[in-house]
C-alpha cells in the first residue's frame, strides 16, 4: 500500500491537540555531542504527560470520536506506553477505556494503566489481545489501535514538527526507536515532509525486531517478542508501518538490550533524565553509527518515553 498519512494531516493533528500535550523540550546536550563526535539535540519527549509519546496520537484520535462513540467506550491492545496513554486521555475525555494486555506486561505498566481509570485484562499473548479486541470492536466499542491507525500515527507526529522548530537550526540525522512502526511514521513523515534531505535511522532492539523482520519478509511476520524494551514489543508491523518505513528510514539500526541498559544509567547519571529502555536505545544506536557522521553535522536523538520501573532498572543491571 501507499503510506496515507500527509503533512497536512500531523500539521491539522498538531492543532487540534494543542493545549492538551506538553511541548516537550529539544536542547542541545554537551555530554551526547562529546561521545557522538558532532552537535548532538536531544528531544526529551520522556517528559511528555504519561512518560511517552503515545499521549499525541490518543489525543488526535479520541478528539474526533463523536459523543455516541465516546460513550460506547474504547478498547485497545497494549503492554505499556500505549496502555497507560489511552487510560490517561480516556480519563481526561470521561470515556470507558478497557485495556487489553498480554501476561506479561510490565506490574508498572498495568498499575498505570489501572490507576487511571482503565479496566484491564490480561491476555496470553498480543495475538490473543488483538483478537479479543475485534470481539469487543464487533460489540460497539472503538478499537484503538496502538500504531495502525491514522490519526494515531499523524498525532504522534506532531513531535516532528516541534523537533524540527526547536532543533535551533537543520538536521542531518535523526534516530528514533521503531516498535510496531507508527512513531516512526509519524515523525518521519513530518521531519521529511520539511527537510526532505535529513536522514532518519529506525532503531529496534534485539528480540523486538518486527519491523526488519517484515522488511526482509516483504510482508507482515507474526514475532513473540524477548526484548527487555516491552514497549517495543509489537507483535507485527502492518502494511501502512512498513510502507512509511520504506518511504522514509535510512536503515534500521539494532541494538542489544545490554547497550540499552548502559545507556539509561549514562543518561541518567550525566543528563539527569530518566528512559525506559526503548529510548536509551536511540543513544546505543547512534554510538554504534557514529562513523558515518561528518564534520559539521548534526545529529538528533528522539528520546521517546520513561515508564520504568527502577527495580527492573537495577535488575537488569545486575543481569548485563
Amino acid at each position: 500500500m501507499t503510506f496515507d498519512v500527509t503533512l497536512a494531516d500531523i500539521q491539522a493533528a498538531a492543532a487540534r491537540i494543542a493545549g492538551k500535550i506538553r511541548r516537550t523540550p529539544t536542547y542541545f546536550s554537551a555530554g551526547l555531542s562529546a561521545r557522538l563526535g558532532v552537535e548532538t539535540v536531544v528531544k526529551v519527549e520522556s517528559l511528555q504527560l504519561g512518560g511517552s509519546f503515545k499521549v499525541r496520537g490518543c489525543f488526535n484520535k479520541l478528539m474526533a470520536l463523536s459523543e455516541r462513540e465516546l460513550a460506547r467506550g474504547v478498547v485497545t491492545v497494549s503492554g505499556g506506553n500505549h496502555a497507560i496513554a489511552v487510560a490517561l486521555v480516556a480519563k481526561t475525555m470521561g470515556c470507558r477505556a478497557l485495556v487489553l494486555m498480554p501476561q506479561n506486561a510490565a506490574a508498572f505498566n498495568v498499575e498505570m494503566a489501572r490507576g487511571l481509570g482503565a479496566e484491564i485484562e490480561l491476555c496470553a499473548d498480543s495475538i490473543e489481545a488483538f483478537a479479543k479486541a475485534e470481539v469487543y470492536a464487533a460489540q460497539g466499542m472503538t478499537n484503538i489501535h496502538s500504531y495502525d491507525d491514522p490519526a494515531i500515527i499523524a498525532g504522534h507526529g506532531s513531535l516532528g514538527l516541534e523537533m524540527n522548530n526547536d532543533a535551533g537550526g537543520r538536521l542531518d540525522h535523526v534516530f528514533i526507536s521503531i516498535g510496531g512502526g507508527g512513531f516512526a511514521a509519524g515523525v518521519g513523515a513530518a521531519m521529511k515532509g520539511l527537510d526532505p534531505a535529513l536522514r532518519i535511522h529506525g532503531v529496534e532492539t534485539e528480540g523486538a525486531t518486527a519491523m526488519t523482520q517484515a522488511l526482509e519478509a516483504g510482508k507482515p511476520v507474526p514475532i513473540r517478542p524477548t526484548s527487555i524494551a516491552r514497549t517495543l514489543g509489537a507483535p507485527f508491523a502492518t502494511e501502512r508501518t512498513m510502507a512509511a518505513a520504506r518511504q522514509f528510514l535510512e536503515d534500521i539500526v539494532i541494538v542489544p538490550d545490554a547497550e540499552a541498559v548502559r545507556e539509561i544509567t549514562w543518561v541518567l547519571q550525566n543528563g539527569r533524565v530518566l528512559l525506559e529502555p526503548a529510548a536509551s536505545c536511540v543513544v546505543a544506536a547512534a554510538l554504534a553509527r557514529k562513523a558515518i557522521f561528518k564534520p559539521g553535522e548534526r545529529v538528533g536523538l528522539v528520546l521517546c518515553g520513561s515508564n520504568v520501573a527502577l527495580d527492573d532498572i537495577a535488575a537488569w543491571r545486575t543481569q548485563f
